[in-house]
């Protein structure tokens, strides 16, 4: 059986792989990866509008990896819709990258997820095989958060490299055209930074746990037996 301070840290890395788990899943299924503010290119352009004008024409975008929605302003006052990825968009993007993001989510949370189980194992008892043990549960903990990692990055090369936004904004707009003039990363995003930031912890939870603490020996004194002491 493993001691007590060796199946407190792995109960913890347990829940942190679980929490990871559960904030992957959220974090996919929420709309708010990315906001930005889009500016009506071609009504400005029409009625050369100048910067107190340009307000008029300055709308709003927001979107995660399978829908989103945006607010287009040309003028004429604000009109709202929403859109999805899948199966009409996704075509006008970088498919292979969109589909690689989801893809490395999807494995990330298979991983959380054994991981969870073997944290689990771990504390409750001392596996035969290596790879059952510390050495398995931070393999698991170490693909799960690389996989998010990967996931994280190419969605962040997707918006800066292969414009991102600016492809969702333009989609099947034929008369007007949108520039991006602000882009942030939404909760959805940070959040999978934190599932990464989780098994990283997890990993130093491992570490610790192997870490073989010395022995606090107390000197027993040796006791004399006198023929005095014996006499009373």
């Amino acid at each position: 059986m493993p001691g007590c301070f060796k199946k407190t840290l792995f109960a913890l890395a347990s829940l942190i792989s679980f929490v990871s788990f559960i904030l992957i899943v959220v974090a996919m299924g929420t709309p708010k990866w990315m906001t930005g503010k889009i500016l009506c290119k071609t009504g400005a352009d029409l009625v050369n509008a100048t910067d107190p004008e340009l307000v008029k024409f300055i709308g709003e975008i927001y979107y995660g990896l399978f829908r989103g929605g945006k607010i287009r302003q040309c003028g004429l006052g604000g009109r709202r819709s929403k859109f999805t990825i899948f199966p009409h968009m996704v075509k006008k993007l970088n498919t292979g990258l969109h589909v690689m993001i989801i893809l490395f989510l999807c494995v990330a949370i298979f991983f959380s997820l054994v991981s969870f189980g073997f944290c689990i194992l771990n504390a409750i008892k001392v596996p035969y095989r290596a790879i059952n043990g510390p050495a398995g549960a931070c393999l698991w903990n170490f693909l799960a958060g690389g996989f998010v990692v990967l996931a994280v990055t190419s969605f962040m090369a997707a918006v800066k490299l292969h414009h991102l936004t600016e492809r969702i904004a333009n989609f099947r707009e034929n008369v007007f055209r949108f520039v991006i003039l602000e882009e942030r990363f939404e909760d959805s995003f940070w959040i999978c930074v934190a599932s990464a930031t989780a098994h990283a912890v997890n990993l130093l939870l491992i570490a610790i746990s192997g870490i073989h603490f010395p022995k606090i020996k107390t000197k027993t004194e040796e006791v004399n037996v006198t023929a005095e002491d014996i006499m009373y």
